[in-house]
């Protein structure tokens, strides 16, 4: 298939990129080459090649070219004002959307899954952000480290990304912008033979996705 070989490409560029070179690349260029790969199959499909969930499920939403850099342009403000204004949040901007990344440390106790007040005050500056974005989508995704058994991590991942998830809908976001998936111990982003590392892996991710509104809106800027 054509635009598999494609996709493919695009992933093993990005994933053979160095993160200097990648943080190098501007957001539109990036637009740009993740659009080559749309599709959420091609888009799962790079991003488990990456080894990067996030980036599967942005660039299963991109459409690239001119309107990729666009709506680039749209999640770097969206971008800078949750580094600004949520603490705790680990913001990355990738292609056309954002990965913003919570340690449990900041959302949950030790094998908890209930937001705790000081989780429910930072998701409410998140909530507050996001509200000014109404043209965003949002899949919510849970991560454990690789302690304890696979089924365990399993269920424990569904249920703090689907805590988070009903937090934010209880407190104002569309349910239709909420999407979520557990991923247990089987991405992990960092070391799990050190105790910084598995600490790290015990996360919550959103990815931030431009909705259709935005992509029309985007489009009609470029004048496509």
């Amino acid at each position: 298939m054509k635009t598999l070989g494609v996709a493919l490409l695009a992933a093993t560029t990005l994933g053979t990129t160095s993160c200097d070179s990648s943080r190098q690349m501007s957001n539109q260029n990036k637009g740009v080459l993740i659009g080559a790969g749309s599709g959420a199959a091609v888009g799962g499909v790079i991003g488990r090649i990456a080894g990067n969930t996030g980036l599967g499920a942005i660039i299963g939403g991109a459409v690239g070219g001119v309107t990729g850099g666009v709506i680039g342009r749209r999640m770097d403000k969206q971008a800078k004002e949750i580094e600004q204004s949520v603490p705790g949040a680990k913001v990355e901007r990738v292609g056309e959307g954002i990965v913003v990344e919570f340690s449990d440390a900041v959302l949950f106790g030790t094998n908890q899954s209930s937001i705790s007040p000081n989780a429910a005050s930072t998701l409410n500056k998140l909530i507050t952000v996001l509200s000014n974005y109404q043209d965003t989508n949002l899949e919510i995704d849970g991560h454990t480290d690789d302690r304890g058994t696979d089924q365990y991590n399993q269920q424990l991942s569904e249920k703090r990304a689907n805590s988070v998830a009903g937090y934010l809908r209880s407190n104002g976001v569309a349910s239709s912008r909420i999407t979520t998936k557990g991923y247990g111990e089987m991405y992990p982003k960092y070391d799990n033979t050190t105790a910084s590392g598995q600490a790290g892996n015990r996360r919550v991710e959103f990815q931030i996705t431009a909705n259709e509104n935005m992509k029309r809106d985007a489009a009609r800027e470029a004048g496509q």
